[in-house]
């Protein structure tokens, strides 16, 4: 029966030696590299989650500080407008029939506080778990359950529709350069960022309002998702109230062709 050549027998010479195989040095190699990297991760930890690290913001973390940061500076900038009006009306050299027409203008632009009695509307979004409330509806999309950009834009149009002498979205008043928008389920508003549920304030006659409410097409047919999916409505009337004046830069920004 014939043995293996590297099996030792009795009276055969001695065993050769295994050849070096360059591998297992390339692995000693890797597990010593992998060890070095988890002990410098450790170090670098020092039994925190790095996962969590403060240098490594969320973007919506970065929005939202941002959105803190520009009402800081909204806020800034009214005080400094407001001090700067007040100089201007010790002794400018001007007539009443021009402080009246800059008055007038003023509560036109939405700078000027504006008082008068008003209706709030408040959107928000369906439950989560909503699910079709009357026969023949299919069953929710995530789409349906969420306020919209053209919803918000429908109620403010509708508002001045009715006659609104000015409007308030949130905490901020709106003039004739403000834009509505959404991003996902998110409203932007002249550099701020806000969740819902969306309040939308008017000042004008309440009756003519809701009417324009109930008038509006785009509000029609958000009312059939408020009645089917659950999505919030809420129309209240708030007596007399006193909108803020626009804080923000009225400046125009442009661009200018190249000479």
């Amino acid at each position: 029966m014939s043995n293996s050549a590297d099996s030792p027998q009795s009276g055969s010479s001695p065993v050769r030696r295994r050849g070096f195989r360059p591998v297992r040095v390339l692995t000693v190699a890797v597990f010593a590299l992998a060890g070095l990297i988890f002990f410098t991760s450790f170090q670098t930890a020092k039994g925190t989650d790095i996962r969590t690290d403060a240098s490594m913001l969320k973007l919506s973390d970065l929005i939202q500080e941002r959105s803190r940061n520009n009402g800081v500076l909204d806020e800034s900038n009214g005080s400094l407008r407001r001090d700067v009006e007040s100089l201007a009306e010790r002794d400018d050299g001007s007539t009443k029939a021009e402080d009246d027409k800059l008055a007038a203008l003023e509560d036109r632009a939405g700078t000027r506080k504006l008082k008068g009695k008003a209706v709030t509307v408040t959107l928000d979004d369906a439950p989560p778990n909503a699910t079709a409330k009357l026969p023949g509806y299919p069953e929710p999309q995530p789409d349906y359950l969420v306020i919209h950009q053209q919803d918000l834009q429908a109620v403010v149009n509708a508002l001045w529709k009715g006659g609104a002498r000015g409007i308030k979205v949130m905490d901020q008043r709106l003039i004739s350069t403000s834009a509505v928008r959404c991003v996902g389920n998110t409203l932007i508003l002249q550099g701020r960022v806000y969740s819902p549920p969306y309040k939308i304030q008017a000042v004008g006659d309440p009756g003519r309002l809701k009417q324009a409410l109930a008038d509006s097409k785009a509000i029609q047919n958000y009312m059939v998702y408020v009645n089917v999916y659950g999505l919030g409505w809420n129309v209240a009337d708030d007596g007399t109230v006193t909108l803020p004046g626009y804080s923000g830069t009225v400046d125009l920004q442009y661009a200018k062709p190249v000479e």
